[in-house]
């Protein structure tokens, strides 16, 4: 077959290999009904013998369908969205769409990465970040949220699609994890914004239940630097602390180093869990104990609700919530004796 781009088969090459008009070649490309299968099947044979491959940009046109999907994550830096993404892929691949990723915090700068994903007519949004105010306004395009997102303010708590994992109850477990151990000292690496707020619930839930007075630190970013920040102002201002829950994975490796440069040593003098089991704590050097919040199954959750949607727009909002598991590793061991 030639390989030349001006020599590529055509629509019209495949019309006429096979016998037919342009027009029902567009019909069977549309997977149209009420075709015969006699010349559907000589339509595909065509398509094969040609090596043809359909315009994507004419199949939208055709369809008024891009066949996009773009995705608002709120931190390229942190990992926890590649799981995510992978169970989104694995259910919208095989229905033909495209994933498109856009990081809220690169456009925070006047930028509006909605916008963005709108004039590129995006068939839908999935929403895995908290949005500011405004930004979803007169978005006419199917959403679905995926994870604990802050949507009050939005005054869309109850009119989207939500699939999400349990952050309060995964905070809960992991307190409790450390409770169990014999831990009485346990501090918490705060983070904000939706996923933030329902771990530091969780965790204070489980102190308080135990009878014990929750301690914060933190509560802005979440990175690894705000992490390191929040973890250095705990141990000065609390040194007797044996038990760190971080926000998230990122948050945790923070710790780790600000607990190294105090000489502490990990789990034998200060025990540290983190939150999302990202790739990063599975690391063997990190062994990083954490909650697992089942990204990948809240993101084909998500796909499979997208799918819904968009093929039913009146149906009532779909309401998702998983359950998580705490994946135990070398990062938390029974309090020291001693100090």
């Amino acid at each position: 077959m030639p390989t030349d781009a001006s020599q590529r088969p055509t629509i019209y090459d495949v019309a006429q290999r096979a016998g037919v008009s342009k027009s029902l070649v567009s019909l069977v490309l549309r997977g149209a009904p009420h075709v015969s299968d006699a010349r559907r099947e000589a339509v595909e044979a065509a398509i094969d013998e040609l090596g043809y491959r359909p315009s994507r940009a004419a199949s939208a046109l055709a369809s008024q369908r891009t066949l996009t999907v773009g995705v608002l994550i709120d931190d390229f830096h942190n990992p926890w969205f590649v799981e995510l993404l992978a169970g989104l892929r694995s259910v919208l691949d095989p229905a033909g769409y495209t994933a498109s990723a856009a990081d809220l915090q690169l456009d925070a700068a006047g930028r509006n990465p909605v916008e963005g994903f709108l004039a590129q007519h995006v068939d839908a949004l999935v929403i895995a970040a908290d949005p500011p105010a405004g930004m979803l306004d007169g978005v006419e395009v199917p959403i679905v949220v995926a994870g604990t997102r802050e949507l009050g303010a939005l005054g869309l708590e109850t009119a989207l699609d939500v699939v999400a994992g349990d952050d309060e109850l995964g905070a809960r477990l992991a307190t409790e994890h450390l409770l169990g151990l014999g831990h009485r000292r346990v501090a918490h690496l705060a983070g904000r914004g939706g996923p933030g707020e329902a771990r530091r619930r969780g965790y204070e839930a489980a102190m308080r239940a135990a009878g014990l007075e929750p301690t914060a630190a933190g509560g802005g970013a979440t990175s690894e630097a705000a992490g390191y920040a929040a973890a250095c102002a705990l141990l000065d201002a609390r040194p007797e602390v044996t038990g760190i829950v971080a926000a998230n994975d990122v948050m945790a490796v923070g710790a780790l180093a600000a607990l190294r440069e105090r000489g502490l040593s990990v789990p034998d003098d200060v025990s540290v869990v983190g939150h999302d089991d990202s790739p990063l704590a599975a690391y063997r050097y990190l062994a990083l104990t954490s909650v697992d919040g089942h990204s990948r199954e809240v993101g084909a959750a998500a796909g499979g609700a997208l799918l819904a949607r968009l093929a039913d727009r009146a149906a009532p909002p779909h309401r998702e919530l998983l359950a998580p598991d705490l994946v135990v590793r070398g990062s938390t061991a029974r309090p020291p004796t001693t100090r």
